[in-house]
């Protein structure tokens, strides 16, 4: 029980502090459209955030990734006895894992070399802003490793960590459109109806991230449903009370990405057979964003 609930803690700061940009993109968004809007998504839109979306999306990864059993099986996975269902689950975890910790590693990088960003680590963060250039070949060179090293255990899991990456460009496109359009909206007089669209898909593809990290705690669909639902109720709640000053903190997002990186190995890594104990990855989160809390207050009592 204490490991549950130390899992459950932990996805639930990982999903909360990830998200802050989405809860930012929300918040501006949410400022130019009327009350009845508002009110609209921050009811029904928590709905679809939490229930629909993370709460459906741990069973659709878990169902593309274990194609014999059927969509029955998969939703009563997380509470069934069935061995043949559990059997199945554990046989394909290496593909999964394999597929998230690419992703995330991607999402990281991407980060790493060409995001703007306040510096939390600066030696190291401006050296690899210099070479933006070389994402591409260096994402390009690790999946090329990743794969080969996966083709010795298996066709299926070199597929996986294609898969991840194909998610991650995917995802990635989607959010960088997203940034034009946000641009557009705000400075348009486009109606409450799309803006409630915009949001939603926004919504859609920050949950992937969550959802995909998620899996480096633990393979519990409950307790995942758990952690990223309350860790997606939390970034409502700043996204309507408090995201001014959650902006203050201006290294979170640097404790997001590291927090990423370390998901991001632990999933590989999983996925090789290397037996990394539960505990490491909610703990990890919780002193490297913690770090960065707290040297964001550290910049606030300064300025």
């Amino acid at each position: 029980m204490l490991a549950a609930i130390f899992t459950i803690l932990g996805l639930t700061l990982f999903e909360a502090v990830s998200s802050v940009d989405n809860a930012i993109i929300n918040a501006e968004v949410l400022s130019t459209m009327g009350k009845r809007a508002r009110r609209w998504f921050l009811t029904w839109g928590i709905f679809i955030a939490v229930f629909l979306v993370r709460g459906l999306l741990p069973f659709l990864i878990i169902w593309a990734f274990n194609s014999t059993l059927s969509v029955g099986q998969v939703l009563s996975a997380a509470w069934s006895s069935d061995p043949v269902v559990h059997e199945s689950i554990e046989r394909s975890a290496p593909i999964l894992l394999v597929a998230g910790g690419v992703f995330l590693l991607f999402l990281f990088l991407h980060w790493l070399f060409l995001e703007d960003k306040k510096l939390g680590l600066p030696r190291p963060e401006r050296f690899f802003m210099a070479k933006g250039v070389w994402f591409y070949a260096v994402v390009s060179i690790l999946l090329t490793v990743i794969t080969w090293l996966a083709l010795k255990h298996s066709g299926e899991m070199a597929l996986g960590a294609v898969v991840g990456s194909s998610l991650f460009f995917i995802t990635h496109g989607f959010k960088q459109n997203a940034e034009a359009q946000e641009r557009k909206l705000l400075g348009s007089a486009q109606s409450d109806l799309s803006k409630l669209f915009f949001l939603e898909i926004i919504d859609t593809t920050f949950s992937i991230d969550g959802v995909l990290g998620a899996f480096a705690f633990t393979l519990s669909v409950p307790l995942i449903l758990l952690g990223n639902g309350f860790g997606a109720v939390l970034v409502r709640e700043l996204t309507i009370r408090n995201i001014e000053n959650i902006k203050k903190y201006v290294y979170l997002k640097n404790g997001a990405m590291y927090s990423i990186l370390v998901l991001g190995i632990v999933m590989v890594l999983h996925s090789f057979g290397f037996n990394i104990p539960e505990y490491v990855s909610p703990l990890s989160t919780f002193i490297i964003i913690g770090y960065f809390f707290w040297k964001s207050k550290v910049e606030l009592k300064l300025t």
